[in-house]
């Protein structure tokens, strides 16, 4: 252990892979990122080539390693969080992917949604699981898969394949296929894992028509489930710390104590409460779910999930043009006083929480002669806000205490003028760490907690560090008008699809 200096933090995105080595001091000394393929086969489709995601994982955790002169001998521990919901279904015996990933964005497998719900079997999920029937989550995806490659369902009948989400295929493919695991709170997502027994239900397996042989282990969060085996980097580095990205966002963020909360501001926002011990039902359209396994217990929350967040920046600039680099966003929405009257509703891929509307589309109101793309920018960065404000309000009431504080991180939290909007728009303070890199510094946490180079969360603690604050200004005659058309434009893109 005198040998083991970092801890090797592999953070697997929507759209890109990323490794951080991490200190002591929960200093990151190293970071290496790669953007890899997003695959639209068709409308409201969404794929990943499995291999991609591997290949651009193992090199940015080499480039990451090479830039310090590192061999596996000073890596003490290997930490996993990922994107979770993406489903991926492979052969055991070769390791390869029958098919695509199918990403958590993707809704073909909306309309089976939506048969389940007719069928009357909502509350029995919702009951078992703590989520909505949504094809946002993992088990109709594999269902899908199953049913449409060819000789699929047979393979699986006979134990011949495996699903996992992300972070299962990592590790299968860093453990050379010795180990086919999860953590609990990435079952936590799938729709077919009991959070209150902590186990893969057979009941909801029947219901989606997927076999128990190809379900992964559950694991806790900062156990050491195996070793690598792989060049990378060297043979016998444990695997100590697996969690989803916004659960170990949470736990990066020191969110440990019941009523804490945070926001990342990815490719979607993620909003989450601590709960505690207990697992609370909402009755605002919620996602009751786990939020880790520590020491042998359960610590849940309340999740609110916002499909598209940073991705409208994204599409300002790839689908629009009004910009060539994502961080000329906050410039140009600056360059005008106002919002003009512009409201953009980003539902691109439906809504999530509080709404849940798999059949909403995204829509751009107000535009008058005088709306300019500085006029749209600041509209789909306020977007993020908006959407935010609605789940905090749903957290609220559910949890039945106003919220004080929200901790904030991810790539649009750096945005000074969309934190004092949201400060503005919610009237809570808003708390930005001096590390935005939270979700990989949480499976860099759980992982150094397993191998014994954090000694405790007190320890842990001391290392995150407050870096920006911002409070609410924001005239409450303003905020009133605000949202009243924001709703009125949310309520007009819904069911547009259906």
């Amino acid at each position: 252990m005198a040998q083991a200096k970092y801890i090797l933090a592999l953070d697997q995105g929507t759209t890109s892979s990323r490794a951080l080595l991490v200190d002591t001091e929960g200093k990151i000394c190293s970071v290496a990122q790669k953007e890899f393929g997003q695959i639209f086969p068709r409308s409201g489709w969404v794929e990943h080539d499995p291999n991609e995601i591997w290949s651009s994982q193992a090199s940015v955790a080499a480039e990451a390693m090479a830039r310090l002169n590192l061999d596996g001998g000073q890596i003490a521990a290997v930490g996993i969080t990922n994107q979770r919901e993406t489903a991926i279904v492979w052969d055991r015996k070769t390791g390869e992917p029958i098919h695509n990933a199918i990403v958590w964005q993707d809704r073909r497998t909306s309309a089976f949604c939506d048969e389940l719900r007719a069928a009357g079997h909502a509350e029995m999920i919702q009951q078992k699981t703590g989520l909505v029937i949504d094809a946002y989550f993992s088990a109709t995806k594999v269902r899908w898969i199953l049913d449409n490659v060819p000789g699929a369902r047979q393979r699986a009948q006979a134990g011949e394949l495996a699903f996992g989400t992300v972070d299962s295929w990592l590790i299968w493919k860093l453990t050379n296929g010795r180990v086919h695991a999860t953590d609990i709170s990435n079952a936590s997502r799938t729709l077919l894992f009991n959070i209150h027994d902590q186990k893969w239900d057979d009941e909801l397996c029947k219901l989606f028509d997927v076999p128990r042989s190809m379900l992964p282990e559950v694991k806790s969060c900062s156990e050491v489930i195996g070793a690598t085996a792989t060049t990378f980097p060297a043979a016998n580095v444990p695997i100590a710390g697996i969690a989803g990205d916004q659960q170990a966002a949470m736990f990066g963020q020191m969110c440990t104590e019941e009523g804490m909360i945070k926001n990342t501001y990815g490719t979607g926002c993620f909003i989450v409460m601590n709960t505690g011990e207990k697992a609370k039902r909402s009755k605002n359209n919620l996602l009751t779910t786990v939020a880790w396994k520590l020491d042998g217990k359960v610590t849940y929350a309340l999740e609110g999930s916002i499909f598209i967040a940073g991705a409208v920046v994204q599409w300002l600039r790839d689908g629009l043009g009004c910009i060539t680099r994502s961080e000329q966003v906050e410039a140009l929405a600056n360059s005008v006083e106002d919002n003009g009257g512009v409201y953009m509703v980003p539902a691109f891929a439906g809504l999530g929480a509080p709404y849940w509307d798999q059949y909403a589309r995204g829509a751009i109101f107000g535009i008058t002669r005088g709306t300019t793309d500085a006029h749209i920018a600041r509209a789909c960065l306020e977007s993020i806000a908006f959407q935010t404000k609605d789940v905090l309000d749903a957290m609220a009431d559910d949890a039945g205490i106003p919220i004080a504080e929200l901790r904030v991180d991810g790539g649009a939290s750096v945005n000074d003028r969309l934190m004092e909007f949201q400060a503005g728009l919610t009237g809570v303070k808003v708390v930005r760490p001096q590390t935005l890199e939270t979700t990989a510094m949480g499976a860099a946490f759980f992982a150094g907690l397993a191998v014994g180079y954090w000694k405790d969360l007190a320890e842990i603690r001391k290392i995150w560090k407050k870096g920006a604050e911002f409070e609410s200004h924001m005239a409450p005659q303003t905020r009133a008008e605000l949202l009243k058309n924001w709703h009125k434009a949310v309520d007009r893109v819904r069911d547009w699809d259906k």
